[in-house]
């Protein structure tokens, strides 16, 4: 599985916003890139992609950010990556061949079984987990 430099920023900014969910304030753009060195600009377009898929909200002013609409609970890795990457189309999963061998149709079968169950798999994990996985490396870095 190839994970873009976006889709895997969009998941850092996701688990940073997940992190502080509840707390009632809205996390600023430039806590969020100065913590992970991500650069800020891109952050704030992977953010407003995220907002108007409905994931996160923001707000304007001195005291403005963003924050999920969603529990962490409820948030899944696969909902933040599909936002970024888009739906994977059969196209996706096709091999480079054109021909209509048998071959080439088992090869095909494979491969979109394989993305299925990649899917499934991406849908599964919640940002939640992905917390709890995040405190094991660093106890004072993520808090629920």
């Amino acid at each position: 599985m190839k994970i873009s430099a976006k889709t895997e920023y969009a998941c850092i900014a996701v688990l940073d916003l997940a992190s502080r969910y509840g707390a009632g304030e809205p996390v600023r753009v430039r806590e969020i890139a100065a913590r992970h060195r991500v650069p800020s600009r891109f952050l704030v377009q992977i953010l407003l992609q995220l907002k108007g898929a409905g994931l996160v909200a923001s707000t304007r002013g001195a005291s403005g950010g963003y924050q999920l609409l969603r529990s962490p609970e409820q948030l899944s890795l696969g909902e933040v990556i599909e936002v970024i990457e888009g739906t994977p189309t059969e196209q996706d999963s096709m091999t480079a061949s054109w021909s209509d061998s048998p071959a080439v149709k088992a090869l095909q079968e494979v491969w979109a079984q394989l993305s299925q169950a990649q899917r499934r798999m991406l849908r599964e994990i919640s940002f939640a987990q992905l917390l709890e996985k995040a405190k094991t490396y660093d106890h004072q870095m993520y808090y629920i």
